[in-house]
């Protein structure tokens, strides 16, 4: 099969061939349709500290048609379509029993993160099985929109709450998306450049506001107030601090971004507003689960205020993929980039 491998060090990522994968006894052996590239995979490949290291396969946006089934699994059929969560977990320590979020896993028994590749091996416990009405596009989708969803929910969003996101990437969308549909009142979206405006408004914000001199009295006249709750996506130096400037007093801050640098807070002027800051990462199989039921039910019964698909901004296909990869680290107009293995 081909896949796609990054060497390390920073270098340009390949496309290799490999040996098909078998499943082992407790695996589903899938054929992978598409998978989306993140912003995670662009910056682990760059040679930093925070690396996939060399030879690493990687991808974990992903969705699949099942082509074979280890000995030991049950209540799967061949041809099953899947959406796949990448994190694979034990079970059994106390993260897991505690929180049910895979990626907090102790013990980490192994990783379905393997997207960018013609076939994987997933166990069957990870695999989330997509109705008839979504797509493959909508099921590459279920990952990052699961992140978004995990962290929203904990910023506990009560009818009317006036909230904030800061950023304009996949995380920043979603959390909107999730704001909106989780019963916020009027939201305002955040970020340096007004190119993603129109799509900050589609996944329901009210008003979109640019990084500015003027942003904190024009955030107050969007929402008709100071933010209850801050959402921050960015994930860059300075933004744990624009939080909590912010935010209402008692308001509550949640943290999506994942800066893998320090961004320093100045703890007295948190004080001062009583502010609660979560930080967030991962999701569980719930997640998985509920947005493939409530994709179904918008589906069949016209429920959604929008198709999360509307992010969706080009498709390449893997031969295409490190090409792209250079391309999006640079300027460039995309949002979310899926790779699709048959193209």
């Amino acid at each position: 099969m081909k896949a796609a491998i990054y060497p390390g060090q920073g270098r340009p990522i390949v496309i290799e061939t490999l040996p098909d994968p078998e499943p082992g006894p407790g695996d589903l052996l899938i054929r992978v349709d598409r998978c989306g590239i993140c912003g995670t995979d662009l910056s682990m490949t760059k040679g930093g500290m925070w690396d996939y290291g060399p030879g690493a396969q990687f991808g974990h946006e992903y969705a699949g048609t099942v082509v074979g089934l280890g000995a030991h699994v049950t209540g799967w059929k061949l041809g099953e379509r899947i959406a796949v969560l990448p994190s694979v977990a034990c079970g059994a320590c106390e993260p897991c029993h505690a929180h049910g979020n895979n990626v907090l896993c102790q013990t980490k028994p192994g990783s379905a993160m393997v997207g960018f590749s013609e076939y994987a091996k997933v166990p069957a416990s990870v695999a989330t099985r997509l109705p008839q009405t979504l797509s493959m596009a909508d099921g590459a989708l279920i990952e990052p929109m699961a992140i978004s969803l995990y962290g929203t929910r904990m910023a506990q969003i009560r009818p009317g709450d006036r909230v904030v996101v800061l950023g304009g990437g996949t995380v920043a969308l979603y959390a909107i998306y999730w704001a909106r549909r989780l019963g916020a009142g009027r939201i305002a979206a955040m970020s340096r450049s007004p190119r993603r405006r129109d799509l900050c408004l589609d996944m329901g914000a009210d008003a979109f506001v640019a990084f500015g001199d003027n942003e904190a009295g024009e955030v107050v006249e969007a929402l008709g107030g100071a933010p209850q709750v801050v959402l921050e996506c960015v994930g860059a130096e300075g933004m744990l601090m624009k939080a909590v400037a912010h935010a209402a007093p008692f308001g509550r801050i949640v943290s999506l971004g994942f800066c893998t640098s320090p961004d320093p807070v100045i703890p007295a002027l948190a004080s001062y507003k009583c502010v609660s800051m979560h930080f967030a990462v991962g999701y569980s199989m719930k997640e998985f689960l509920y947005i493939a039921e409530m994709l179904d039910r918008d589906r069949l019964h016209g429920g959604g205020h929008v198709d999360p698909k509307a992010i969706v901004s080009a498709n390449v296909g893997l031969i295409d993929m490190p090409a792209t990869f250079e391309m999006l680290r640079g300027a460039n107009d995309q949002t979310k980039v899926h790779v699709c293995m048959g193209e």
